[in-house]
């Protein structure tokens, strides 16, 4: 219950920012109800999607240019091009992008060109780049194909029960590997009808490296798995042609029930890139629906920004309505004016929801019933769980009772895809067979999906907010999970994102809702932390150089949304009044701009830790938001107690 309002010159300027904040965010709303914002990556999308027409021989002269302009603003000081704003140089990363350019036409002797090819040998050469890599260079017969880890096409015939099966990977490399398995099993070349080549960029000739799989190994598994390698790459050869050819339809049956239309395998580009470069491979015309929808669904991940276009790895619609849906109530209770487009969004939320196919999740689950939500407009064969819980919660403090069907399915869903240790994974049950992230192939350490804190957080939330007695034990198990995931410093990782900060604030939110007290241990340590790496001008900031071993939530400068994860989480742990809020709010506010909304280039979420990460263009107006207004509601609550799991 909110107090009466007391007059305050300083809860007034609090109540314009709100408002402002409210109205910034309420424009950018499609007329369908739905909200969409830019999810950029690193360079390496781009330009594998230069990479990818030149394969095709589907040059687009003018949209190269472009992206050529997207590659050469966005080269680091160093030389390179690293995986995050400010970032360190990345080798593989600056091998696509320069070979990228030289493919639209840059003067290999260009200062820009020059310098990248200066750190790429100065790093060891374009041999030492990752396994994706070295795949795409193998596409285009720059390394030979003893250069990539042997992956035979016949994995797709393991049983399930074998510790080495496509259902013990993450449902993302599922989707990246089918394809990717059929090109290498038929190898084919890229039309590259420009005859471009990159062997400038190898510090020994190709033909003569011996150790494409090398350490430093992540345990003792990766010499034995290298040496496995060896032994399998001869008997690939002698693989007879009957059985090549029976995994290869078996492939594509995996494959095309899960195309999703203009949406895409998996709807994430290195999927769809893979399924049109398959196609290709298999002679399918370019004109038969399955190769023209594939090739559409990589171009709908286009941004065009004029001057400059870049690729997005995927598109982020339920997950950017549902986190500024969530924004929007919680400044209408704060008291800005109504927005009518809240009834819209969730309107638009509850007629995605996936209620009708049983996804690969259903391997682990074969008799739950279906009900999430995917990340992307369409992906019903991979919901997301995360997305789900957000989605639900919306919906719940929105209007409960009319969406008690869609609330009873979701609920539903997320118990049955609790992970026997009590975590959550983001789209599969237990997929903890961690011995598979030690094979040549995933030198990216993440073929696997297993439960988190930040996921695991948010289902408990939304379990929480929910209410259903008889779910007190699946919530108990999740809150054990948690205590033993917390870290030595008293903070949570955050596997989506950056980093210590967003898993932290993400496990204070769930533990209030399911009622852990505010001065239990483990809430306490939580609070001590984030406290201690509050930056002196009262905001917080952090950045992905903390997956890469960095100090946990530290960075040189304050970020809104690190900032607003901060606020959020003390005020969910009743540290509503700590002067360290009070600062962090000013400092929030004061950060805000003229038309309403907060600015930052640094990235505030991850793919892959160490491989790949995430900049969400709409954080920076959700989460500052959603901050303020809750401050502003909890000084005018009777109790001090967030009453929401999000």
């Amino acid at each position: 219950m909110l107090a009466d309002a007391v007059s305050d010159p300083a809860d007034e300027i609090l109540a314009e920012a709100i408002d402002r904040g409210r109205a910034a965010l309420a424009a950018r709303q499609k007329p369908d109800g739905h909200w969409l914002f830019d999810l950029e990556a690193d360079a390496t999308i781009p330009a594998e999607y230069v990479l990818l027409e030149h394969y095709l021989d589907r040059i687009d002269p003018a949209l190269q240019a472009r992206i050529g302009v997207y590659l050469r603003r966005i080269q680091g000081a160093h030389g390179g091009w690293p995986l995050y704003h400010g970032g360190r140089f990345d080798l593989s990363a600056t091998v696509k992008a320069y070979y990228a350019l030289k493919l639209i036409g840059d003067d290999i002797d260009a200062p820009h060109m020059r310098k990248a090819r200066e750190g790429i040998l100065a790093a060891g050469g374009a041999e030492r780049s990752n396994v994706f890599t070295r795949f795409q260079l193998a596409l285009f017969g720059e390394v030979p194909w003893r250069g990539v880890p042997c992956m035979p096409v016949e994995i797709v015939l393991l049983p399930k029960w074998f510790f080495f099966n496509i259902w013990n990977m993450s449902y993302w490399s599922r989707t990246v590997v089918a394809p990717m398995l059929v090109l290498g099993a038929l190898r084919p070349r890229a039309r590259n009808p420009r005859g471009v080549r990159v062997q400038e960029l190898f510090a020994k000739n190709p033909e003569r490296v011996r150790d494409w799989i090398r350490g430093p190994y992540r345990s003792a598994w990766g010499p034995v798995f290298k040496q496995i390698d060896a032994l399998v790459r001869p008997a690939e050869r002698l693989m007879p042609r009957l059985i090549r050819s029976y995994a290869i339809r078996r492939t594509r049956r995996f494959i095309e029930p899960r195309l999703n239309g203009v949406d895409g395998l998996g709807a994430i580009y290195p999927a769809m890139a893979n399924t049109v470069m398959m196609y290709d491979a298999l002679g399918v015309s370019p004109a038969h629906p399955n190769a023209a929808t594939a090739w559409e669904a990589v171009r709908r991940l286009l941004v065009d920004q004029g001057d400059e276009t870049y690729c997005q790895p995927c598109v982020s619609p339920i997950w950017d309505t549902s986190l500024a849906g969530h924004a929007i109530a919680e400044a209408e209770l704060a008291g800005a004016p109504s927005h009518p487009g809240l009834d819209d969004a969730t309107a638009w939320l509850r007629d995605r929801q996936v209620l009708d196919v049983k996804g690969d999740w259903a391997v682990r689950n074969p008799t739950l019933d279906p009900g999430g939500w995917a990340f992307q407009y369409n992906n019903a064969y991979y919901p997301d769980v995360d997305d789900t819980a957000v989605v639900g919660m919306l919906l719940h403090r929105h209007d409960a009772d009319g969406n008690t069907e869609a609330l009873v399915r979701a609920r539903r869903w997320i118990v049955g895809m609790q992970s026997t240790n009590g975590g959550w994974g983001a789209f599969d049950i237990d997929n903890n067979t961690s011995i598979l992230n030690h094979i040549p192939f995933a030198d990216h350490g993440a073929l696997l999906d297993p439960p988190t804190a930040d996921v695991t957080a948010r289902c408990l939330s939304f379990l929480a907010q929910l209410g259903y007695p008889e779910d007190r034990p699946v919530i108990e198990r999740g809150v054990a999970y948690l205590r033993r995931d917390q870290e030595a410093d008293g903070s949570w990782f955050g596997r989506w994102g950056t980093n210590y900060i967003y898993g932290t604030w993400s496990v204070l939110c769930a533990l209030n809702a399911v009622g852990v007290s505010p001065d239990d241990p483990m809430v306490v340590r939580a609070v001590d932390w984030l406290i201690s790496v509050q930056r002196p001008d009262g905001g917080w900031g952090e950045d992905c150089a903390t997956f890469e071993g960095g100090e946990p939530g530290r960075y040189h400068e304050s970020l809104p949304s690190q900032t607003a994860w901060a606020l959020l989480g003390l005020m969910a742990a009743q540290r509503r009044e700590h002067p360290a809020v009070a600062r962090g709010i000013a400092s929030l506010a004061a950060a805000q701009d003229a038309n309403g909304e907060w600015q930052e280039q640094p990235y505030n979420a991850v793919g892959f830790p160490r491989v790949f990460y995430l900049r969400y263009h709409g954080y920076r107006l959700f989460f500052p938001l959603l901050a303020l207004a809750r401050y502003r509601n909890l000084g005018r609550s009777n109790s001090s107690r967030v009453t929401y799991g999000f």
